[in-house]
């Protein structure tokens, strides 16, 4: 069965000054991921040796160079061109950044040379990244310029699903960004994800609203009758289970998610806060409508609790899971789609 395969996970380990390393080495203590993983790990064998000492944790390492053949039970690190670096637990630094940045790199680029199937990302500092010189404001749209496809920022738990129309953008910015061609593309990304992705045959979304209960007939902003309504009313008519707009404020504490595969929100903290409230440190960032498949932790760095030992996997590992169930859901898709 499909569902008992191995797969190859590239990992970048994000912001060295953070946790990531600590979850990565914490994670993998467990051997039994090595019944459904072989990972490979972009950076440099010293730091993770170091990281290893100081936490005291059991990992099994195992340093090779880039076309070696990777270790079945082994956390696999690639170190060519990998940036050495001393930890400073919690500090902002450029040289951080550039340890980000470099091991990012390096696992997208595996990802496209086929050597690992899926990419597992530890969380940046947006503005160590920026000080090395990264020009995205974050993951989602540096892979959308590598890999084909239309980028869409959709964080999963379960069945609670939340997409987002615009994600890292100030938010005096997003009433102007907003438009029908956005939302058509986002609107359409989500249905073929929750098909392809999740394996769902008739997908149901709901969208929320932009302005305070739905702009009240135009009284606080008009976006929603004018721009969102007219595109839920012309995919409901087209055969597609959209619906909305649906005011922002109550649609979650009223449980109404729970009656869709899916929830689009229009900007990120519509959509992230409500979803972090119901489900912190378990939910995933996964970055739809890409031609391979990457998912991230749904936190960030973690600086104060970096090098306390205190760190919470969980979400590391749903996402790393997530992956997996992803690529083997497409897997399926193109294999039933085959002519036989």
């Amino acid at each position: 069965m499909r569902n008992k395969e191995k797969i190859k996970v590239g990992i970048s380990i994000g912001d060295p000054n953070g946790i990531g390393i600590e979850l990565l080495l914490k994670l993998f203590e467990d051997k039994r991921l090595f019944d459904f993983f072989t990972p490979l790990v972009f950076a440099d064998a010293n730091l993770l040796q170091t990281e290893l000492k100081k936490f005291s944790f059991h990992t099994d390492l195992n340093p090779l160079k880039t076309g070696e053949k990777p270790h079945k039970s082994k956390l696999n690190i690639i170190s060519d061109s990998a940036i050495p670096h001393k930890v400073n637990y919690g500090a902002v630094s450029k040289q951080a950044g550039q340890v980000a940045i470099a091991s990012l790199e390096q696992a997208i680029e595996a990802v496209q040379k086929k050597e690992v199937e899926v990419l597992v990302t530890l969380p940046i500092h947006k503005q160590a990244m920026q000080q090395a010189g990264f020009q995205y404001p974050g993951h989602t749209d540096f892979l959308n310029e590598k890999w084909k496809g239309e980028s869409l920022m959709f964080m999963v738990h379960d069945q609670l699903r939340v997409a987002l129309v615009t994600d890292h953008i100030p938010l005096q910015e997003v009433s102007k960004t907003l438009s029908a061609s956005l939302l058509k593309q986002k609107i359409d990304a989500l249905l073929v994800s929750l098909t392809q992705d999740f394996g769902i045959a008739k997908p149901k979304i709901a969208l929320l609203g932009l302005n305070p209960h739905n702009g009240d007939q135009g009284v606080i902003g008009t976006e929603d009758d004018e721009l969102i309504r007219p595109l839920v009313e012309d995919y409901f008519e087209q055969g597609h289970l959209v619906f909305g707009p649906y005011a922002a404020d109550g649609f979650f504490g009223a449980q109404h998610y729970q009656g869709f595969d899916a929830v689009l929100a229009m900007y990120h903290d519509q959509g992230l806060i409500p979803f972090k409230t119901l489900a912190f440190g378990k939910g995933v960032n996964f970055t739809a409508g890409l031609e391979a498949v990457r998912t991230s932790p749904d936190h960030g760095t973690g600086f104060d609790l970096a090098g306390k030992k205190k760190a919470d996997h969980s979400s590391f590992l749903e996402a790393l899971f997530l992956a997996r169930k992803v690529f083997l859901n497409r897997q399926e898709e193109f294999t039933t789609k085959e002519p036989s």
